[in-house]
């Protein structure tokens, strides 16, 4: 696994040192998210509302297309309190502009475990990403987005398996 990610990393630096224009910002807004736990949970898995914070940088590759990284802090997990789950995210997505002002995009994010999970959680976790985004302006956007995880929150030493399953919901703005 960490040689796929040392790959990506790679592959990314390399696009963005042909990159045409880069734009940096700031982003927040609202998660829902909940665990998809296997085999089925005895405690309470209802949907965990948190929230999101971080900055990007958007690395335009062509007229149609661009390289976005974030780094984000984000509320996860399921409503018990028990699991419960805070990230520190470094999303990844190749974005692609369908009309003016309408981007859709996918990538990858590795994830590292800041508080709010007891042992027997896995520090660092991995999830398939997607989205859509509506600029309202040069400055100002919308976005939401899809998490679905890749890896178990769990550690190798739990009977149970669990991926995070998180929509977002954000607003940010070029700076």
């Amino acid at each position: 696994m960490k040689k796929k990610l040392l790959i990506l990393l790679c592959v990314a630096v390399s696009i963005v040192a042909s990159a045409q224009e880069t734009s940096f910002g700031i982003r927040a807004g609202i998660n829902v998210s909940n665990l998809d736990i296997d085999p089925y949970p005895t405690v309470e898995n209802g949907h965990r509302n948190g929230y999101f914070f971080g900055g990007f940088v958007n690395w335009r590759l062509s007229d149609q297309s661009a390289l976005l990284t974030e780094l984000q802090y984000s509320q996860e997990g399921a409503k018990a309190e028990a699991l419960h789950g805070d990230y520190i995210q470094m999303p990844l997505m190749f974005k692609f502009q369908v009309t003016p002002g309408v981007s859709v995009g996918a990538g990858a994010m590795p994830a590292v475990k800041t508080w709010g999970f007891e042992d027997g959680f896995s520090t660092f976790t991995f999830s398939g990403i997607a989205g859509v985004e509506y600029l309202f302006s040069d400055m100002l956007f919308v976005d939401a987005r899809l998490h679905y995880g890749l890896t178990s929150v769990f550690d190798e030493k739990s009977a149970n398996d669990a991926t995070n399953v998180t929509l977002q919901f954000g607003i940010g703005i070029k700076i």
